[in-house]
C-alpha cells in the first residue's frame, strides 16, 4: 500500500477499499485483468483518482489485496491431503471458492489466476514439501511435485465445474480427496507417520 498514513482499521478506510475490490472483481468478471483501468473502477465507485490512489498503488495491488482475502481463512495445504484418519477430507479452498461466488473471476483470468497458484505457492509450498518428506520416502522435487500438482489440479477443477455449472461439489470433493490420500499413503513411510 502507499501511504503508511492510512489506516486499516478505519471504517472509511475499509469501507473505501472493499467498494474499490468489488468493482475490481465486477470488471474481472466482463473483461481480463489487462483491460481493466483505475479510470473505470473509479467510475464505478464515484472516487476520484486520488482517492483510489490514497488506497492502492495500482491494479497489480488491488489484485494482490483481493487475492489476500480470497486466501484467508483456508486451511494448510497438506492437511487437506495427508488426512487418513478423518472420514471428511477436505480442500478448504477449493470449497471456499465453490460456495463464494465473489472470488470465481479469479479462475478465468490468466494473470490472476497465475498470481493466485503464485501466492499459494509462496504460502504454503515449503511447508507442505517439509512436512510431506519428513512423513514420507519422498525426495524434495517428488514432494515439490505432488504440491503443484495438487493446486493447479484444484484450480482447473473449480474452472470445470463453473464453467459446466456442476451443481455435486462434495462428490467431486470426496472423489479428488480419496484420489489424493491413496496416492499419497503409497509414498508414506510408517516409521516417520
Amino acid at each position: 500500500m502507499r501511504n503508511q498514513e492510512v489506516k486499516k482499521n478505519d471504517r472509511r478506510t475499509q469501507y473505501t477499499r472493499k467498494v474499490i475490490k468489488e468493482a475490481f472483481l465486477d470488471e474481472l468478471s466482463k473483461k481480463k485483468f489487462g483491460k481493466i483501468s483505475v479510470t473505470a473502477i473509479c467510475q464505478i465507485c464515484e472516487i476520484n483518482r486520488g482517492t483510489f490512489y490514497l488506497h492502492y498503488y495500482d491494479l497489480d495491488d488491488v489484485l494482490d489485496d483481493v487475492l489476500n482475502d480470497a486466501l484467508a481463512d483456508t486451511s494448510d495445504v497438506l492437511d487437506q491431503v495427508l488426512c487418513p484418519d478423518k472420514m471428511n477430507c477436505t480442500y478448504p479452498f477449493c470449497e471456499k471458492m465453490q460456495s463464494n461466488q465473489e472470488f470465481r473471476p479469479l479462475f478465468f483470468d490468466e494473470i490472476a489466476a497465475s498470481r493466485l497458484i503464485g501466492k499459494m505457492s509462496d504460502l504454503a509450498k515449503e511447508d507442505f514439501v517439509t512436512r510431506l518428506m519428513q512423513s514420507s520416502i519422498l525426495t524434495y522435487e517428488q514432494a515439490e511435485a505432488i504440491f503443484y500438482f495438487q493446486i493447479n489440479g484444484c484450480l482447473t477443477i473449480n474452472q470445470m465445474m463453473f464453467k459446466n455449472q456442476c451443481t455435486d461439489w462434495k462428490k467431486i470433493q470426496q472423489t479428488i480427496d480419496g484420489f489424493l490420500r491413496a496416492g499419497i499413503q503409497a509414498y508414506l513411510d510408517p516409521d516417520r507417520v
